[in-house]
């Protein structure tokens, strides 16, 4: 089967946002304040910074959830894969923008895993056939081919956000949006789940956004870094250059730890060839410096 997804270089903006200030409909004062921020189509972004800083709700402005489903004011513009957000209806933005969620439960509902990943295309009214074919490819991609018929409540969290992502996959979007997706989940079981991520992205060039404080799991896969801080984007760029910066360690960004070997052994005379964002990156890079195979 030939799907529309296919593997696309960094070259034109996907998501667009300027200027963007949003209050909840109760809130006393901005989620977040004057938000520029530029995606291109097929980056890895991970998007950090402390509870409470506005990273949930900036996303639930690509996929139209604000201001059409919370209400509330939406100042500025913002534009994802061609739609201006505030202009078009949530049921269109979701053939573009799936999202994932903290708590797989909250996304499955059906009797079988087969069945919760065709409930969106359902919605779609696409042609039986063809739901068949994306949710086999779907499961297939996701690794879960063998778990179609289970139950969704007698999986394990991991095999739960797995069909998370599957029923958000069969809707083939361009983008992804992750929002804390192994917050539920052991280090094994985050790892194993953003594998899956990296592979999509990676094979498939489907544009992902991550939010997620386990940088230590997460920061080798991102073409991009941004930090959010008091509701603002404080640092927007390439991961090593952002996360051994002194503006990431103030905001208290969870930095991997293995960058913060890096800034202690600059600090004392060493230097390593490349900022390390991984231990498996630090060690190579230790190697290298003490001159062993």
């Amino acid at each position: 089967m030939d799907h529309p997804i296919q593997k696309r270089r960094l070259s034109l903006a996907i998501i667009e946002a300027k200027g963007l200030t949003y209050t909840y409909p109760i809130g006393a004062k901005p989620a977040f304040e004057d938000v520029t921020v530029k995606i291109e189509k097929g980056e890895f972004v991970l998007l950090t910074g402390p509870s409470g800083c506005g990273k949930t709700t900036l996303c639930r402005c690509f996929n139209g959830l604000i201001p059409h489903f919370y209400g509330g004011k939406l100042e500025g513009e913002v534009t994802v894969a061609g739609l201006k957000v505030a202009e078009s209806p949530i049921s269109e933005l979701a053939q573009h923008v799936g999202m994932v969620f903290q708590n797989p439960e909250n996304q499955l509902f059906a009797l079988s895993v087969e069945k919760d990943v065709a409930f969106g295309l359902e919605n779609l009214g696409v042609p039986r056939e063809e739901i068949r074919e994306k949710v086999d490819w779907a499961l297939k991609m996701t690794g879960i081919d063998d778990l179609r018929s289970r139950p969704p409540y007698e999986l394990s969290g991991g095999q739960q956000q797995r069909v998370a992502i599957a029923s958000v996959l069969a809707m083939q979007p361009e983008v992804i949006v992750f929002d804390e997706p192994t917050s539920f989940l052991d280090p094994l079981g985050a790892r194993q789940i953003f594998e899956v991520i990296r592979s999509l992205n990676r094979d498939l060039g489907i544009t992902m956004i991550l939010v997620e404080h386990r940088l230590d799991l997460t920061a080798r896969y991102a073409h991009k870094v941004m930090v959010m801080e008091k509701g603002r984007i404080a640092l927007d760029g390439e991961p090593r250059k952002v996360l051994s910066s002194e503006e990431a360690r103030l905001i208290g960004v969870g930095i991997p730890k293995a960058t913060r070997l890096y800034n202690y052994l600059k600090a004392n005379g060493a230097s390593l060839a490349e900022i390390p964002l991984s231990s498996e990156e630090a060690y190579q890079a230790i190697k290298e410096l003490s001159g062993h195979d």
